[in-house]
């Protein structure tokens, strides 16, 4: 569905990139909560979030580390909340979705199906990094992400019971049909907000004819009943996502995806970021939606229905 606004998601942390790889990456509560607020600031409307364990900076589902940011992001923004139930590499299914059963927000993300899930070339931009990383990174070259059809429809029940919506999350054409499975069922409602994921060792590169790949499948199952999303990971960020937006879709950056704001230089913020990508697309003539427009666009329950602020 081509949109007359563009939504911007901002991924603030996520669970790929390892302290050591940048000083700017949030880990503990008030980093990740700053840097939130500061990509909403900046023209986010959704926020992608992940928990850290804040001694370490390793991925967290504990519940417990989302509560000591979620309030203080819903006090200072009106940006749509999106939980992972993606999580931390290796988490189980039931560790995955705990905070999102918790918290009911708004939106949660869903990857669409199981697929190897390497990224243990990121080492290479370690410096002098904790033991804990090393064992993370290396430990991807004999890891399936797994999201079987019974723990997609798990989550889709457990979730839905609390009136969240989904970022589908799709790392190839397949996922897609995935998608279509599960619509045919009934198990999910339009409007879909389809994520189109580019760039993961194991999933499909970069190049741009696999977004138009994508897109054109999207288009041939969904109609109007979708709207796309682009991200793409590392360099290939800016690029991708600016042929996405041109083609009528919307845009997520962040340093969960990509840490560098330009070759060889470190990206300072998620705020710089997404002010980077929202004056690409104003050059462009494209409108940035707001929040409330993107709840609009995407039916989400309103920031009032949540169970933290």
């Amino acid at each position: 569905m081509t949109s007359k606004k563009t939504i911007i998601s901002c991924a603030v942390t996520g669970s790929i990139h390892t302290p050591s790889m940048s000083p700017h990456l949030p880990v503990t509560a008030d980093q990740i909560a700053e840097s939130a607020i500061g990509a909403a600031e900046a023209g986010a409307a959704v926020l992608h979030l992940h928990a850290r364990m804040p001694e370490t900076g390793a991925p967290s589902q504990d519940p417990a580390h989302y509560a000591a940011f979620l309030p203080r992001i819903h006090a200072a923004t009106d940006a749509i909340v999106n939980i992972t139930t993606g999580g931390g590499l290796g988490m189980s299914m039931e560790a995955r979705i705990a905070p999102a059963l918790q918290a009911a927000p708004e939106l949660a993300s869903l990857n669409m199906g199981s697929f190897n899930f390497n990224i243990s070339a990121a080492e290479k931009g370690c410096r002098d990094p904790q033991p804990w990383e090393v064992d993370y990174l290396r430990g991807t070259r004999d890891l399936i992400m797994s999201n079987t059809f019974t723990q997609i429809e798990t989550v889709l029940a457990k979730l839905s019971e609390t009136g969240t919506r989904f970022e589908f999350e799709c790392y190839d054409t397949g996922h897609l049909y995935n998608l279509a499975h599960f619509a045919d069922r009934g198990l999910v409602k339009p409007p879909f907000f389809v994520q189109a994921i580019f760039g993961v060792t194991g999933a499909q590169g970069t190049d741009p004819e696999n977004l138009m790949h994508m897109r054109a499948t999207a288009e041939r199952l969904f109609g109007d009943d979708h709207l796309l999303s682009v991200l793409g990971a590392g360099r290939s960020q800016f690029p991708l996502v600016t042929m996405g937006a041109i083609l009528g879709g919307h845009v997520r950056v962040g340093l969960e995806d990509n840490l560098y704001i330009a070759k060889g230089q470190l990206a300072k913020s998620n705020a710089q970021m997404v002010t980077k990508v929202r004056r690409i697309l104003e050059d462009l003539g494209q409108e940035i939606a707001t929040p409330d427009e993107a709840r609009a666009m995407l039916g989400t329950k309103g920031r009032d229905k949540v169970s933290f602020g």
